[in-house]
This record gives structure tokens, sequence and C-alpha cells, in this order.
């Protein structure tokens, strides 16, 4: 058994988890803020049978998709502008560990 520890955007959250709970995968949600951008995630806790972990890996893939966005540099050297930059937001980070016990009560 594994666990994945997948950190999505917010923006894709719905759409990874209306696929999940079709494919009959279950997880925890726990919401949590990225530190470069202090943009809104979810990140999600799914225990998964060694035998469909890819399935669920290529269902997050899926729907967790790269794009640009600009965002608001700060202030540098006492002035008061900033001016936007692009930057990448989007994709997801995924850990899968090893579950050494699993009980559902």
């Amino acid at each position: 058994m594994k666990l994945i520890i997948a950190i999505i955007n917010d923006d894709d959250f719905r759409g990874v988890s209306e696929a999940l709970i079709k494919a009959e995968f279950q997880s925890t949600r726990l919401s949590s803020t990225g530190s470069f951008l202090r943009a809104g995630n979810s990140t999600l806790l799914i225990c998964v049978e060694n035998d469909r972990l890819d399935t669920c890996i290529g269902i997050i893939q899926s729907h967790c998709k790269k794009r640009k966005q600009l965002v608001a540099t700060p202030a540098m050297h006492g002035s008061f502008a900033s001016y936007p930059v692009e930057v990448i937001v989007g994709g997801a980070t995924v850990f899968v560990t090893d579950v050494e016990r699993f009980e559902k009560f």
C-alpha cells in the first residue's frame, strides 16, 4: 500500500477531486499555502493499493496543468512601484511513500 501526498493548485482541485471520486479513490483534503506566491493550494492525502498507484497519479497529472500568471513583485530599493512578473503556476507536486500500517475505523 502507498500514501500519495499531492500538492495541487486550488484552481485544479475541483477537476482532480471529481475524477478521483469517479475512479473510486478516497482522499483527504488539507488546505495549504505556497511560500513563494502565498497562493492557495490543496494537499491531498490518498492511500492506494500498489496496483492502482499509476492510475491515481495519472488522474492527478491529467487534471493539473501548468499555466502562466502575472504577479506583482515587491518594491525594491525604497521604490514605491512594483512591476508584474510572469511566473508558472499550477501543476502538481506528488510524493509517494510506503504505508507500514493502515486501519480505518
